[in-house]
């Protein structure tokens, strides 16, 4: 009996690490080092104090100069710490609006709540434009005003719909027995359904936190005011060649370049991960129902 058992096991394992597999295997590696190949160019390049171009594996003359230059020049730093401050507060009110408006779409007694929902699907197809939105975020007054980039992009029905999904596969009895227990629909809020959404808050704050980073848009509509840039917007500059700052410690204008390229896609580079088992949870949030 012992050895049909390792038989059989033998035979899933072969089966298992077949040709498709394998074939498959090396496709996947083949890809992940063609999309590391300019990624890592970028990398030496910013540790690199020559002035050659082209591809190389190591840094022929090492040093941190590229990156001293992003974090003490001014031109760089204020843009820095602007797109920190917006990925930080907007991420912040994004989720709450999320939550809270994901929270309200599960009261099923709710009078309104189909209506409501459907009202925030229908924005989803279709919206007001460009112009439009332009004209009320200036009669808002929120035109060069970084809670205009802020409160605009944190209104997002898909990650309140992806929430609602969430909140919705949460047993009805734990909602039962906060009540029963005399928490009120924000206590019960507060202590049962924000700690049961530690994958989903997780999944949309990382979404939230990568389009603030990464906002280039909004600023371009709404803020005219180079002191208000994120550094997305001096990054575009910088590799223009329009508004290069100013290299120091031997940095070449290549390095500097490079080195703020690093520093724009380092920040997720590190959190996800730490966050990469939430977010493969938070990609199937709603997917199943009990």
């Amino acid at each position: 009996m012992a050895q049909v058992q390792a038989g059989i096991a033998f035979q899933r394992r072969k089966r298992k690490f077949g040709a498709f597999s394998i074939i498959n295997g090396l496709f996947f590696l083949l890809v992940c080092f063609i999309i590391l190949i300019p990624i890592w160019k970028v990398l030496v390049d910013s540790f690199d104090l020559t002035t050659g171009y082209g591809m190389k594996l190591w840094p022929e003359r090492f040093g941190l100069a590229g990156y001293i230059s992003v974090f003490t020049n001014p031109t760089l730093y204020k843009p820095l710490m602007n797109s920190i401050l917006t990925t930080v507060g907007g991420t912040f009110f994004g989720l709450m609006l999320s939550t809270l408006g994901a929270y309200v779409l599960i009261q099923f007694d709710m009078p309104g709540r189909n209506f409501l929902a459907g009202a925030l699907l229908f924005t989803m197809i279709f919206e007001g434009g460009m112009i439009p939105s332009y004209i009320v975020m200036r009669n808002l007054g929120l035109t060069n005003s970084l809670w205009g980039v802020i409160l605009l992009p944190a209104i997002n029905v898909y990650n309140l719909v992806l929430m609602r999904n969430f909140f919705e596969g949460i047993p009805v009895s734990l909602f039962e027995s906060a009540t029963l227990d005399g928490c009120t629909p924000m206590q019960t809020f507060l202590r049962i359904v924000l700690p049961l959404s530690k994958a989903a808050l997780a999944s949309i704050g990382l979404m939230f936190a990568v389009a603030y980073w990464n906002d280039y848009t909004n600023y371009k509509l709404y803020i005219t005011k180079e002191t208000m840039y994120n550094f997305q917007m001096k990054l575009r500059s910088i590799m223009m060649g329009s508004d290069l700052p100013q290299a120091i410690g031997g940095a070449t204008e290549n390095t500097v370049q490079n080195a703020a390229v690093i520093v724009a896609i380092l920040p997720f580079m590190i959190l996800y991960p730490f966050l990469q088992k939430y977010f493969v949870k938070g990609i199937n949030i709603g997917a199943v129902k009990e």
